[in-house]
């Protein structure tokens, strides 16, 4: 009888190993301890390390390999799982595949895109080949994320490597793309969220600004700064108006971090301490809380089952309004005079309606906070001169500011500057200086600056549909959203609070109906005087519409357009945002017919809605170059809205057609570069690879993608909420929306539609190539 094996104690075998989900989050697929194969020979199991004769990969003679056929061996006993040494693997992988050294494996590489892994059951003799671009980039995934787990073998199931590319992007968005955008702002998360790639000034030490009246918070950052002298943490406190122009512009050269809302928490010893609430950044050089980026993400969230997560994110906008006087475009002190789209009251109700029913009292005090603070907001900013025009009720992108933007990269404004500082006889950076410090006076100058602040307060920066006239504009998107939140803080008042809201602070109530002459009145209503009932939201509501369509609605044309208030007349530039309309439920059923029946095909294109049209944004030359928000770019936000609006108004299977374009368009890119989720996209050449600019957020990662971006994740989730299981499958097997369509709508064949010589080429080598080629 052959003498028993003692095996170390710390040694288990795969044999041995209960059964394991396989598409799991990394850190429980990569968290246990390593197994080893059981081998007749004790000593030919490489328990001390994978050293198999056979390299993981043929290099030199890939070619000689046999094309893999139907009547080759396949695993009847159980899903196939290889055996494999994680460092050496990734050195293979690069070398013999990322022929361009980007650390990502993409369909244009010029590898073999096959390669030899051992198999686990055989301790790693036998090789079976995966292949393909989509089993490469998986696999450089896979090793990433064991070499993070501190693993230095692995047993791997293939099905990782072949998973469903929907499951496999809406799983990495749920458990980890959010997991890694999360930040704090507190003792333990101010490192990672006071880095800012904006920053110009060369200043790395973090700096945190506490508003005015929150002592005890002033109090626990100047304790922070003690306990952690590394960090060199500069507090400061801001006075008690915080955005006026002249102290924000004095900030420019000491930018930082601004405070946001914090809990009461226990400190483990019997005392209290704070803790910042966690929110969702959207990722790449945006690392702060952003004004509309953080709705979209809120959708993600709430489809995600994260509702704590979203209902943080509108506790800070409360806090914002409260202390900074708006929701900010950004929580940085370069931010403190912009705000952007207003959509709190939507994502207050929707996260409100999430809650735990629990507590009904609770959820209901929280909601009228989040209420309150949105009747601040419109009051004081919407609706108050400079952003309102008294003359057509119209409201505006007007922020406050002084200078030139100090976020910007440092060379973004020297087309416009050269002239003026020519002019004066200087070189470009001593007439900024002199210009921002008031010591040069150029009118000309305040005027490009007054529009430019107003395109980022939009969001859309930048468009030639805001070029040198976004600050007169009363844009269709923006009076959609006002109109949202009058309906909405109206609906919530009557079927929340009893139709009677008491306003806890102070503060001027704008005049309604708005006029020159009612604004001209020195005494206005203060919000103390009254309660606020549901009828005069409604009211303001009804006028609203009445001035979009009076302005705004082109009946000729059959689209909404934006109106220049000094100009007196329509902005014919095609925007999408006019598809607003329908998600505010502002657009009468004539007018969503003749947008859906006359004006849709405008915008969609193979991957989704551009944001504009060609004829709109002109002719692209050396001297026009291309702008982000224009043609043929296409952004979640445009998308979500739309589907959005589409559905309300009855057309699903409209919503449904571009929920596929842009989901088709996310999952091709997923699939064929390496995982990589963008910002944005160029929706008629299905290319992340875009010219705008200032380029492309979220593609700058190595073998593995950390985070997508924010509200890319979220357009994925919600749009494959309105998939049906075919379509989401289709999508899965990145099947063209012109052969899905085409042979599902008008009944004609997949060969058919496949052979029509006037689609659109959507082959994603060809249309990376071509993209290179471009660039």
């Amino acid at each position: 009888m052959a003498p028993a094996v003692v095996h170390p104690a710390t040694v288990t075998f795969i044999d041995e190993q209960p059964h394991r989900a396989v598409n799991i989050d990394a850190s429980a697929y990569y968290g246990g301890s390593e197994a080893h194969t059981r081998s007749r020979t004790y000593s030919h199991s490489y328990l001390h390390g994978y050293n198999p004769k056979k390299l993981p990969a043929f290099q030199e003679d890939w070619h000689l390999r046999p094309r893999r056929m139907s009547h080759d061996e396949k695993s009847v006993t159980a899903p196939r799982r290889f055996l494999i040494d994680v460092e050496e693997t990734i050195r293979v992988v690069l070398e013999q595949e990322d022929t361009d050294g980007d650390f990502q494996i993409s369909v244009t590489d010029a590898g073999p895109k096959m390669m030899a892994l051992g198999t686990a059951t055989s301790n790693g003799f036998k090789t079976f080949d995966i292949r393909g671009t989509y089993m490469l980039s998986n696999l450089l995934q896979e090793l990433a994320l064991a070499r993070d787990h501190n693993r230095k073998r692995i047993v791997l199931d293939e099905a990782r490597l072949t998973e469903n590319p929907v499951d496999r992007l809406s799983r990495m968005i749920k458990h980890s793309f959010w997991h890694s955008l999360t930040r704090r702002i507190d003792g333990e998360g101010l490192e990672i969220i006071t880095a800012d790639p904006k920053n110009r000034t060369g200043r790395v030490n973090p700096r945190i600004y506490v508003p005015h009246g929150e002592p005890a918070m002033a109090e626990y950052y100047r304790q922070v700064a003690k306990d952690k002298p590394h960090l060199n943490l500069d507090v400061q406190v801001l006075p008690g108006k915080p955005d006026d122009p002249t102290f924000v512009k004095s900030l420019n050269s000491k930018p930082g971090i601004l405070a946001l809302a914090m809990n009461e928490v226990d400190d483990g010893k019997g005392g209290k301490t704070l803790k910042g609430i966690p929110f969702i950044v959207p990722g790449a050089r945006f690392n702060e809380l952003y004004n509309w980026d953080s709705y979209f993400i809120a959708l993600g969230l709430l489809v995600d089952g994260q509702v704590s997560m979203a209902k943080g994110m509108v506790e800070h906008f409360i806090f914002e309004i409260k202390h900074y006087g708006k929701i900010l475009n950004g929580s940085r002190s370069y931010y403190l005079c912009r705000t952007q789209p207003p959509f709190l009251t939507d994502m207050a109700l929707q996260i409100y309606n999430q809650l735990d029913r629990s507590d009904l009292s609770s959820n209901r005090e929280w909601l009228k906070c989040a209420i309150q603070a949105a009747i601040k907001e419109y009051h004081t900013i919407w609706v108050a001169e400079p952003r309102m025009d008294p003359k057509t009720g119209l409201s505006r992108y007007r922020p406050d500011g002084l200078g030139i933007p100090p976020e910007t990269e440092a060379t973004h404004f020297t087309h416009i500057l050269e002239p003026y500082a020519a002019k004066h006889g200087l070189s470009v950076l001593e007439f900024s200086e002199k210009y921002n410090d008031g010591v040069l006076k150029e009118p000309g100058l305040d005027e490009y600056f007054l529009h430019d602040r107003a395109v980022r307060e939009s969001g859309h920066d930048t468009t030639y549909r805001f070029e040198k006239r976004c600050a007169n504009l009363g844009t269709i998107d923006l009076q959609c959203l006002l109109y949202k939140y009058e309906v909405d803080i109206g609906t919530a008042i009557r079927e929340v609070f009893d139709d009677e809201l008491e306003l806890d602070e102070d503060f001027p109530l704008a005049p309604f109906p708005p006029s020159v002459e009612s604004y001209a009145n020195p005494h206005r209503e203060r919000s103390r005087s009254r309660p606020q009932t549901s009828d005069e939201w409604f009211e303001r509501a009804e006028f609203r519409k009445q001035i979009i369509d009076k302005y705004l609605w082109n009946e000729n044309k059959g689209l909404y357009f934006d109106y220049d208030t000094v100009a007196e007349q329509q902005i014919l530039y095609e925007s999408v945002t006019a598809f607003w309309a329908l998600w505010a439920g502002c657009a009468s059923e004539e007018q969503c017919w003749k947008l859906v029946t006359r004006s849709l095909k405008k915008f969609e294109v193979l991957g989704g809605l551009v944001s504009g049209t060609e004829e709109s944004r002109g002719k692209i030359s050396l001297d026009r170059p291309n702008r982000q928000w224009d043609y043929p770019y296409a952004w979640p936000p445009h998308q979500i809205m739309t589907w959005v609006g589409l559905e309300r108004y009855g057309y699903l299977d409209e919503a449904q057609r571009l929920a596929y374009r842009f989901l088709y368009m996310m999952t091709t890119a997923f699939v064929d570069f390496n995982g990589v989720v963008p910002e944005k996209f160029d929706a008629v050449k299905l290319s992340h690879l875009v010219d705008a600019e200032y380029g492309n957020q979220g593609i700058d990662f190595k073998m593995v993608p950390r985070e997508g971006f924010g509200w890319m994740n979220s357009a994925y989730q919600v749009g494959l909420s309105f998939l049906t299981s075919h379509m989401r499958r289709a999508v899965a097997a990145c099947t063209s929306p012109e052969v899905f369509f085409g042979a599902g709508v008008s009944g004609i064949s997949v060969e058919t539609a496949l052979s029509t010589t006037n689609l659109p080429p959507t082959d994603p080598l060809f249309l990376a190539m071509e993209t290179l080629n471009l660039s």
